[in-house]
């Protein structure tokens, strides 16, 4: 059966009968390519045992594929109007909730208990094997909207439980930021990384979608790690990266005393020099030149330093 959602006509008089008129506020772009949606559901590798959470459903394109492939589907819609519709449409499929409201301000594990039980658990599911997650098991599916894009990937990657995996339609600039190695790293990069393996899947045109948005987009696939990349405290580390990055364009040995002292961590160059010296890393390199495991050893030396002098620990 041909999925209905993916016809042009259906989708126009959908938004007529709710007086609807989609907003970049809302991130509101309805997919309408089949192949591209193909690819969405082939990279979340689904099966029967699978419980999938997916962000922003719309008017339902991705949904039906989700349904007919899930135990559990738990779509979090934020308009009132898209979501009483859903509610229509998708009422006699087993193992579906919807939530309306604000992904943001929703517990995942509260959405997990809430929702469902799955209509199969006998089968073995791939997506996460490589990287198993603790807790209740689940799979992120959805065409996230632009504006909450980071948000809503640390909102589930820092989760308790994260997912397993994550397969989301993203800007491709934002795509590229992710999946970037050292030599072009960016504070995403590294917030997305500590947690999960990022894989550009496919680059979807703007012509995909009703309406188009200005920018291309990409399907971007997260398999999240069974532990951090690095053995320190995240949210330390994550200030420290940020720190490193305020003045991007400087050198580390300028660069990181004046960022550390931006956010209440005094440290004078000296000892910054100090620092990186010990954790291996030329005073002359730029933040984006980093890997994690570089930031995770200047982490530990500048920790080392605090323990002696107050006022260095992160």
């Amino acid at each position: 059966m041909t999925n209905p959602y993916l016809e042009p006509a259906r989708v126009r008089a959908a938004l007529r009968s709710l007086d609807l008129r989609p907003t970049r506020a809302m991130g509101q772009n309805f997919l309408l390519d089949a192949a591209v949606l193909g690819a969405i559901v082939g990279a979340a590798e689904l099966v029967p045992a699978d419980t999938v959470v997916e962000v922003g459903p719309g008017l339902g394109v991705l949904t039906w594929e989700l349904v007919r492939r899930a135990g559990r589907v738990v779509s979090v819609e934020l308009d009132a109007r898209l979501a009483e519709r859903l509610r229509a449409e998708f009422a006699g499929e087993p193992g579906f909730t919807l939530v309306q409201g604000d992904i943001l301000r929703q517990s995942p594990e509260q959405l997990l208990q809430n929702s469902q039980e799955p209509k199969n658990e006998s089968q073995p599911s791939p997506g996460g094997s490589q990287f198993p997650a603790p807790g209740p098991r689940y799979k992120v599916v959805a065409n996230l909207p632009y504006a909450i894009t980071s948000a809503a990937l640390r909102h589930f990657l820092e989760a308790a439980p994260p997912p397993a995996l994550m397969v989301v339609l993203v800007q491709w600039e934002v795509a590229e930021r992710i999946a970037a190695a050292p030599g072009d790293m960016s504070v995403l990069a590294h917030s997305v990384q500590l947690y999960a393996a990022p894989e550009v899947i496919a680059r979807v045109p703007a012509a995909s979608f009703f309406p188009a948005p200005a920018v291309d987009s990409a399907i971007l696939r997260l398999r999240i790690r069974p532990q951090p990349a690095a053995d320190v405290p995240p949210a330390a580390l994550m200030r420290l990266i940020k720190a490193g990055f305020l003045q991007a364009r400087k050198k580390l040995a300028n660069a990181l005393p004046t960022g550390l002292a931006a956010i209440g961590t005094p440290l004078d160059k000296p000892r910054a020099l100090a620092a990186l010296a010990a954790a291996g890393i030329d005073p002359d390199r730029r933040a984006e030149t980093l890997s994690l495991a570089e930031w995770a050893r200047l982490y530990s030396q500048l920790e080392g330093a605090g323990s002696e002098e107050p006022g260095a620990r992160l």
